[in-house]
C-alpha cells in the first residue's frame, strides 16, 4: 500500500536494514536504532526493511518515519500478524513468501545493515552476503552490522575463524564489516 498523502521525495539510495522482532535484553539498542533512523531520514536514504511494527523492526522504522525518512516494508502474508506489520509505512509490499521478501529487499537495497537480531537477522545476513559472493545482485552490495556494546563481536571471530580454515575467501570474507557507530555506515554506505 502506497501512502497517497506522502509528498516526500522518493529517495534514490535503499538501505537494506536486518533485525529483529523483538527488543532483545540490552536497552541501548534501542538508542542504536532512533540514530540510525534519523541518520537515514537526514541523508535522504530509504530504508527497505521486513515491515513489521514491533521489535527492532518497529523502531528503525518508526525512527526513519519520525525524522521524514522513506521506508519502504516487505512482509509476507503469513506474518502479517505475528509481525503485526507496520501500518504507518510508505510502502508495504506484502508477498506470497519469506523467500519473495527477501528477495524484493535484496533486489531495491543497495547495501545492507544488520542491527542486534536472532536467526532471521543471521539468516539475512549469510544470504545476502552470498548473494553478493555470487555476483546475483545487480552490483557490489557490501554488508555492515552496526555493532552495540560488542554483540557482533562473536560473529566476527567466527567469520575470521571460518576464513582462516580455508572455507571462506579473504575477498568474500571482506563482504561483511562491523562497525561501531551510526556515522561509520553512513560513511561506509556512501563509498562508491
Amino acid at each position: 500500500m502506497n501512502n497517497s498523502e506522502n509528498n516526500k521525495n522518493y529517495p534514490n539510495k535503499w538501505l537494506g536494514v536486518f533485525c529483529g522482532a523483538y527488543m532483545g535484553t540490552d536497552e541501548t539498542v534501542h538508542e542504536l536504532v532512533k540514530e540510525l533512523g534519523e541518520a537515514l531520514a537526514l541523508n535522504k536514504i530509504g530504508l527497505v526493511y521486513g515491515g513489521g511494527g514491533i521489535g527492532v523492526m518497529g523502531s528503525i522504522a518508526d525512527a526513519v518515519l519520525e525524522n521524514d525518512g522513506w521506508v519502504m516494508g516487505v512482509v509476507p502474508k503469513n506474518l502479517l500478524e505475528t509481525e503485526m506489520a507496520h501500518t504507518s509505512l510508505d510502502e508495504l509490499v506484502i508477498v506470497e513468501s519469506m523467500h519473495e521478501r527477501k528477495k524484493t529487499m535484496y533486489e531495491k537495497a543497495d547495501a545492507f545493515c544488520a542491527l542486534p537480531g536472532g536467526l532471521g537477522t543471521l539468516e539475512e545476513i549469510f544470504e545476502s552476503t552470498t548473494w553478493t559472493k555470487l555476483k546475483l545482485h545487480n552490483k557490489y552490495k557490501r554488508v555492515m552490522l552496526l555493532d552495540n556494546n560488542g554483540f557482533w563481536l562473536n560473529f566476527i571471530d567466527l567469520l575470521d575463524d571460518i576464513t582462516s580454515s580455508g572455507f571462506i575467501k579473504p575477498e568474500d570474507r571482506e563482504i561483511i564489516s562491523r562497525h561501531d557507530s551510526v556515522s561509520e555506515i553512513i560513511s561506509n554506505f556512501k563509498k562508491p
